[in-house]
């Protein structure tokens, strides 16, 4: 049999049991033999009880464009200034009077009622990197030099503080990987709070989760028929590892499994369960299918999800790059909000879309523009934001803030209060010192 081979295949080093494998071992090796790495995903679970968490019931979906959006292009668009800086797209009305977006945002010229923007963002770095990391943390960190992550994301702080609304589902999603300058992890949370990768494209054919994907050879019926194994680790006496590994394996071995055989993270998945008329309503690009499975995914219990919609540093031929992002963007985010508003979940799930910087104001001389993080703007809706709103204002051309300059902790505290955690909350960092999730953000309370 394949577990009489299994046991024959490990050594256990100490305390092991009558088949000759260690409580230790089977933490270290349990999860990838069934298939999963995911016992650092649930080591959470066996540390909750020791977090006061909010009872909270909100959600997050983010829309992360990766190397910077064009804020004239898109919700700050300046018609007046000479051909250089209002770039080639018009302006469009909406449905709140006075604002106006991109013609390329039709959609959501539609619910702009439900959409609020702020447009006077600012940090002092024009660095993918650096500024990525200020974007995910709040903080300024990493170099060139020394790019490695300094802070917790903000996922992972949601996923700390808040956890899933339903058991087994992962708290903290990245679809369809996270972002690749490693920003969007945990750091000194601890890996269990770092995002669970979807892991491939959710419009692709035969769409299916790799990390949820049992190995060559099992089956449910084998996996169903290990749990008898696992239990024979119960035998063993508690008292002989004296770590507190073995007090929480019992819930990482049960997570794990029911995250691989379980039928409500398999359906949150299922993507083919949704009628295809709402399916084509979201576009069938990657943009449209991952902004639906992140809906299935908070409406399963995550309660933070987010969407890596590709690259948008268009230093040359910046319209070309732009009608590769901008039509499908607006199709999946003006969708997401009428699905949302349609199920009564509006109000209870935030959507967040930003970037680690803009655009410069002038157009290049490639027809394209660069980074700028001096002034640019980012998008929310729902989770009890106030729609219809522009926070924050742009001097004539879009380079300089005017009004309410906003730092990237305040976009975070924004998120943080409207979800229900404390601004006051603290971690420890990787020297023992604690470290305020917020430092000297504050709300933008125009939103509220």
């Amino acid at each position: 049999m394949w577990e009489t081979r299994l046991m024959l295949s490990l050594s256990g080093n100490q305390y092991s049991n009558c088949v000759g494998v260690s409580r230790r071992n089977f933490l270290q090796l349990g999860a990838p033999l069934l298939g999963l790495g995911l016992a650092d995903l649930f080591q959470a679970r066996a540390t909750a009880a020791e977090t006061v968490r909010p009872k909270s019931n909100k959600s997050l979906i983010v829309f992360w464009t990766h190397g910077g959006m064009s804020q004239q292009d898109t919700y700050d668009m300046k018609p007046h200034a000479p051909a250089e800086y209002r770039g080639m797209y018009r302006p469009v009305s909406t449905s709140v009077p006075d604002i106006h977006v991109t013609e390329r945002f039709p959609l959501q010229a539609k619910v702009m009622h439900h959409i609020s923007q702020v447009r006077s963002v600012h940090h002092e770095n024009g660095i993918h990197a650096p500024s990525a990391h200020w974007m995910q943390t709040g903080y300024f960190g990493p170099t060139l030099a020394r790019n490695a992550p300094q802070k917790p994301s903000f996922g992972s702080v949601i996923a700390r503080t808040i956890g899933a609304h339903s058991e087994h589902m992962p708290p903290y999603v990245t679809i369809p990987k996270s972002e690749a300058f490693g920003y969007q992890g945990a750091v000194y949370l601890g890996k269990s709070y770092n995002p669970f990768e979807v892991g491939t494209d959710p419009n692709s054919k035969n769409f299916k989760i790799p990390n949820l994907a049992l190995p060559d050879g099992l089956t449910l019926k084998s996996v169903e028929s290990r749990r008898e194994l696992l239990k024979q680790f119960d035998t063993l006496n508690r008292e002989v590892d004296q770590s507190g590994v073995i007090e929480g394996l019992d819930t990482f071995k049960q997570q794990a499994l029911e995250m691989v055989t379980g039928e409500r993270v398999r359906k949150a998945f299922d993507l083919n369960s949704e009628d295809n008329r709402l399916r084509d309503q979201y576009g069938r690009h990657q943009y449209g299918q991952s902004a639906l499975l992140a809906r299935r995914l908070v409406e399963a219990g995550s309660s933070c999800v987010t969407i890596n919609t590709g690259y948008w540093d268009h230093h040359n031929d910046i319209e070309k790059g732009l009608e590769t992002h901008l039509p499908p963007l607006d199709q999946a985010m003006a969708t997401l909000i009428e699905d949302l508003e349609a199920r009564g979940m509006l109000d209870d799930v935030m959507i967040f879309c930003a970037g680690e910087f803009g655009r410069t104001p002038m157009i290049n001389g490639h027809a394209g523009r660069d980074h700028w993080s001096n002034c640019f703007t980012v998008m929310f809706a729902g989770g009890g934001i106030k729609g219809g709103r522009v926070v924050g204002a742009s001097e004539k051309f879009g380079g300089a803030v005017v009004e309410r300059k906003t730092t990237p902790l305040d976009l975070l505290a924004t998120i943080y209060q409207k979800m229900g955690i404390s601004l006051e909350t603290h971690f420890d960092d990787a020297s023992g010192r604690p470290t305020s999730i917020v430092g000297t953000g504050k709300p933008v309370h125009e939103l509220f």
